[in-house]
């Protein structure tokens, strides 16, 4: 029979729907942002043709404004003494409002031509120029050379002007100035075929008598020169600019212009009177109008989301290379305080120690466990705790027949559970705890108990390394655990406020176990749980970096996915769990008001706003300048190299896996952003996400010649 899957559960379609609405929305605002705020050059960078070729004579020699909307295309010209004065690629905050208020001062119309860009981000600078008076054009969406556009292209950008004006003001107009023209004298056969396509959708297509090439700031009295007709009372249509740059000269050209021209006898006009109509705008229906309010709407939602990724992706990239230089600085500083000569220091803890292993179907695993244990150089008792297990862990630990081993059987309890019994079972004041997946050097031991000379100090971490790396999976683990795991438990260590001593390897004083309240089953990450509570407890905790062993990751997506959803769930419950060291006193409130806001700050919110870096790379790739953003991407990665490179060297590791970290930074760390969320909407939802073990496969490897570096 074919099986049907079980319907999601509310809370878990919570877990799945939010990110992807996240996603769309964010995903939505940048490419509504992107193409409503796509740079453009101005009309200086217009196009060059061959003037004239394919034109016909009486539109190449006619006026400046055409009109190709009837059977016979007609031009009108200028009439003497008269000026028409036009601005293009508004309209902008800042020259916009300053033209105007110098036109109105004047009492002079003026003809805008604007972008659908503009006008949808600054509706309220259209609408004030409207109700001033004066004229209004189009100028196209986003100021493309229209000959170089495919028919669908050109519609489109005509589409979506009209869109931004219906939004803006509540009107369409049929007056349009393509991008990049002159005079009429300057057409050529391919803006001849875009103007007559543009007259068949009813446009009347604006050209220019005088151009000020005000765009290059030559100065407001030069402006001004070019704008008057060379003739004497000969009328004329004058081409400025209203945005695209700093227009301070136009507005000073026109103070000076205006006058200058009346004073001559000139009046100022717009395009509609020259053609002899009353307005080229018209107000749209209700339909239309409320289009162009949501577009205009989300263009400005867009734009100010934009702005708040943009400073969130400010305090992320500084969060990140703050983070890479303490980590630099800090793992500097151990590694000298803890370098000791290549003979080793002399042992200070030489008593034997009790090894707990929890284990739990570890058939595969326990054997490369235990011998590993066997051979170490220092004294110790070895007790596998059976939790329950389905499989025959623990009859192959009993056949092993390996000297002060003891094997004890209990009904499944979970991992908290089986660490509490072997504790109980162990017949020595320091105890050893590993996972049933992890091999040790026959040195592990006794370096990770020389930390207990000192009777404050109630547990130790290891140095936690992938011992199945041989794959692409497991060398971004590896790079993992040296560059991320082991340089921030340097840095902890340094600070006093370690927050995790790993599963795979770690030492208790069992004194300070009963202290703390031995372990506890409240959270997911009883190891975190545990130093947290120790802590709170007033016993200090150490990082012994040439305590080394080998644990097996994950071999698939699935199975990391899975482990790291647990390792970040339960640290924000063991975080929330200890939250009140925060207004604790002594070694507790040290812990609660530095390591709780670091772990929180590094381990939570930097990594929840990363992805805003690789969201904005491909924003910048698509909208921006490719070379810029790739460089500022690569440069990031240079960063983070650095810091592999100097973790690995601490760590005795040849630097050869660090191949894979570009491709790590592009697949894996994507990864890991969706555990993080995944993990925080659980958290939020209130929900308490089970156990969940991995599959073993048993091929953890003992490195041939392990590290002996001490820093």
């Amino acid at each position: 029979m074919r099986r049907t899957r079980p319907p999601l559960s509310p809370r878990r379609r919570f877990r799945i729907v939010v990110p992807l609405v996240l996603l769309a929305f964010v995903a939505s605002v940048l490419l509504v942002e992107g193409y409503t705020t796509r740079g453009f050059a101005g009309d200086q960078e217009g196009r060059s043709g061959r003037p004239g070729i394919g034109v016909p004579r009486r539109i190449a020699g006619g006026g400046p404004v055409v009109d190709t909307t009837g059977a016979h295309p007609r031009t009108y010209r200028t009439p003497a003494k008269t000026i028409v004065l036009t601005f293009d690629d508004g309209p902008d905050p800042t020259w916009t409002p300053r033209i105007r208020a110098v036109l109105d001062h004047h009492g002079t119309p003026g003809t805008f031509f604007v972008t659908g860009q503009q006008t949808a981000r600054h509706p309220e600078v259209l609408r004030s120029v409207i109700r001033s008076g004066h004229e209004v054009g189009v100028h196209t969406f986003s100021h493309r050379d229209l000959t170089t556009q495919s028919a669908s292209a050109v519609d489109r950008e005509l589409a979506l002007t009209q869109l931004a004006l219906a939004g803006a003001a509540g009107i369409n107009t049929s007056l349009m100035r393509m991008p990049y023209s002159s005079t009429t004298s300057a057409l050529d056969a391919p803006a001849w075929t875009v103007t007559r396509r543009l007259g068949a959708k009813g446009y009347v297509l604006a050209f220019i008598d005088q151009d000020t090439n005000d765009w290059r700031r030559p100065g407001a009295r030069a402006i001004a020169d070019a704008a008057t007709p060379d003739a004497p009372g000969r009328g004329a249509v004058v081409l400025l600019h209203d945005a695209g740059g700093d227009r301070s000269q136009t507005v000073e050209a026109l103070k000076t212009l205006i006058p200058r021209l009346k004073a001559q006898g000139y009046r100022f006009t717009t395009l509609a009177d020259l053609v002899g109509t009353d307005s080229f705008t018209s107000p749209v229906g209700t339909g239309e109008l409320w289009q162009g309010r949501i577009f205009v709407a989300a263009v400005t939602a867009s734009r100010a989301a934009v702005t708040a990724v943009s400073l969130l992706l400010l305090v992320a990239g500084s969060l990140v290379l703050a983070r890479c230089v303490l980590l630099l600085a800090l793992a500097r500083h151990h590694a000298r305080r803890h370098r000791r000569p290549h003979t080793g220091p002399r042992r200070l803890v030489t008593r034997p120690v009790s090894v707990v292993i929890p284990a739990y179907d570890e058939e595969l695993c326990i054997p490369k466990t235990l011998r590993s244990l066997a051979t170490s150089d220092h004294p110790v008792e070895i007790i596998v705790v059976d939790d329950g297990s389905h499989d025959g862990t623990a009859d192959l630990a009993q056949s092993l027949a390996l000297e002060n081993v003891t094997v004890i059987r209990q009904p499944n309890g979970g991992k908290a559970s089986a660490l509490n019994t072997g504790v109980l079972r162990a017949s020595h004041d320091i105890v050893v705890m590993l996972d049933a997946d992890t091999v040790f050097a026959p040195s592990t031991v006794g370096r990770l108990v020389q930390p207990f000379a000192d009777p404050r100090v109630g547990a130790v971490a290891g140095n936690a390394k992938v011992g199945n790396r041989r794959r692409l999976l497991g060398r971004w683990q590896h790079i993992e655990y040296v560059m991320g795991f082991n340089l921030d438990r340097r840095m902890y260590d340094l600070l006093r406020c370690l927050p995790t001593i790993p599963g795979a390897v770690g030492a208790f004083r069992v004194e300070a176990l009963r202290d703390a309240g031995m372990m506890s089953a409240d959270t997911l990450a009883e190891d975190t749980d545990i130093t947290m509570a120790l802590h709170r407890t007033g016993w200090e905790i150490r990082y012994a970096p040439d305590a080394l062993a080998w644990t097996e990751a994950p071999t698939s997506l699935r199975q990391l996915w899975r482990q790291r959803y647990r390792w970040s769930y339960g640290t924000m419950q063991a975080a929330w769990k200890h939250r009140h060291a925060l207004l604790e006193r002594g070694h507790a409130g040290r812990f609660g008001r530095l390591g709780l806001p670091l772990l929180a700050v590094f381990q939570i919110f930097t990594p929840l706003l990363s992805p805003l870096i690789d969201i904005l790379a491909l924003y910048g790739l698509v909208f921006g300048d490719p070379l810029i953003t790739v460089l500022a991407w690569s440069g990031m990665l240079a960063v983070q190299a650095m810091c592999a490179a100097y973790a690995f060297h601490l760590d005795g590791e040849r630097l050869r896996p660090l191949w894979a970290l570009p491709l790590q930074q592009v697949v894996y760390r994507q990864l890991m952003y969706l555990v993080l969320v995944q993990a925080c909407l659980t958290a939020i939802n209130g929900y308490r996400l089970p156990w969940q073990r991995l599959k073993r496969s048993g091929d953890v490897m003992l490195p041939s010649q392990p590290s002996t570096r001490r820093t």
